[in-house]
């Protein structure tokens, strides 16, 4: 019959100091996650930057295209009012009569009239295409600088996880030897109050008769416990 391996027992002792090496080691990984952690969010956030400059050249492009097309009918509308003009015109030396004569009149006016109008339409188009360049030009700057930026936060990025990830991965092995020498309701209690602190110090040293984490006193009686 095979022998079980027997399961070793820690003292109190043993367990407090494992449940004080465990914080102190996860006070070590939190450090290093919270320094890691600020660049990927500002990679992150350069990068949707990016892509809302994009976004919005794309968008303006569209505008111009837009306007260029408005420009185009307008145009062609001078070119349609320019031909009904010559030909009212020819039309006119050959009226009969008051009527006929009034009425190619306001119809040479009429169109004279559509002219200015799209010749006014055009110009106001044009700035606005002008407009819109500028507007194409100074996201092209903030494009620029927003792919500088990036590139240096993820050349930042890349040291300290080059710099760190040994360190981390040394603290996760210690971090799994302490767990195991402490009790599962011991360790799922410590996890809980991590959680819950803003300064995850669920575990410190009581000095002067005061918690290290929180600074509450503490009764000798409970020091005692």
């Amino acid at each position: 019959m095979a022998k079980t391996k027997k399961e070793k027992i820690y003292s109190t002792e043993e367990k407090l100091v494992a449940l004080y090496n465990l914080q102190s080691i996860d006070s070590e990984l939190e450090q290093i996650r919270i320094l890691r952690g600020e660049l990927p969010i500002e990679v992150s956030d350069l990068e949707d930057e990016l892509a809302g400059h994009s976004t919005r050249i794309e968008h303006i492009n569209e505008e111009i295209a837009a306007l260029n097309q408005s420009i185009l009918e307008r145009t062609e509308k001078i070119a349609n009012s320019k031909a009904a003009i010559e030909k009212y015109s020819t039309q006119l030396k050959n009226v009969r009569n008051n009527r006929e004569f009034e009425a190619l009149t306001k119809e040479v006016e009429f169109q004279e009239l559509e002219i200015q109008l799209s010749e006014k339409k055009i110009n106001e188009f044009k700035v606005k295409i002008e407009f819109k360049n500028e507007l194409i030009v100074k996201t092209n700057e903030k494009v620029e600088d927003s792919k500088q930026n990036l590139e240096k936060k993820k050349a930042a990025l890349d040291q300290i996880i080059a710099e760190t990830q040994k360190d981390e991965e040394k603290l996760t092995k210690q971090q799994s030897k302490a767990e195991s020498v402490i009790d599962a309701r011991l360790l799922k209690g410590y996890k809980r109050l991590r959680t819950n602190l803003t300064n995850k110090l669920a575990v410190a040293k009581v000095d002067r008769e005061s918690c290290g984490g929180c600074f509450a006193k503490v009764p000798p009686q409970r020091q005692l416990d």
